[in-house]
């Protein structure tokens, strides 16, 4: 099953190494990941997506919490939570198949965010799912680029397992 790790990691040099050695010394997974600095220029936001049973969930995070970095940690998908991705598809359109594109852009809610006379970039900013929606109607466009942030996520609510290990 797939997971939504979110960890508050003190914004220091080295810090990001040593939770993604963590997964690599391990063999466990990291589908995407995704960090910025917080609205407390100390602290990033650390979002990994993994997949894996409920053990192997917990395992992870009992070795996160033992990082002295990481400030909090929770796995937002245990609750009501919201998730996004950004992609931006660099993809080639003649005339005629740029009426099509439009359509395709609006019915996803997409923006043509770059226009020549032959190339086009779609943005779109959705669920993980969405995206790879949006691709595979591309499909049928001369895709020439991808580019993928990797999921970002936060609860609504306030439920956060806090780590002391100072």
């Amino acid at each position: 099953m797939r997971h939504i790790i979110s960890v508050l990691l003190e914004n220091e040099s080295g810090a990001l190494s040593r939770v993604a050695g963590l997964f690599s010394a391990r063999g466990y997974n990291i589908d995407t990941l995704t960090v910025a600095p917080t609205n407390d220029p100390t602290l990033s936001r650390l979002t990994i997506s993994t997949t894996g049973d409920d053990r192997r969930i917990d395992q992870i995070e009992k070795q996160l919490g033992k990082l002295v970095d990481v400030v909090a940690l929770q796995d937002i998908t245990v609750n009501r939570h919201l998730e996004r991705e950004v992609v931006l598809v660099k993809l080639i359109a003649d005339a005629q198949k740029k009426a099509d594109l439009d359509r395709v852009a609006d019915a996803f809610h997409a923006q043509l965010i770059d226009i020549s006379e032959s190339q086009y970039i779609v943005e779109l900013s959705g669920s993980n799912e969405k995206v790879d929606e949006l691709l595979k109607v591309l499909a049928s466009f001369q895709i020439i680029e991808v580019a993928r942030s990797g999921v970002t996520g936060m609860t609504s609510t306030e439920r956060v397992l806090k780590v002391d290990n100072k």
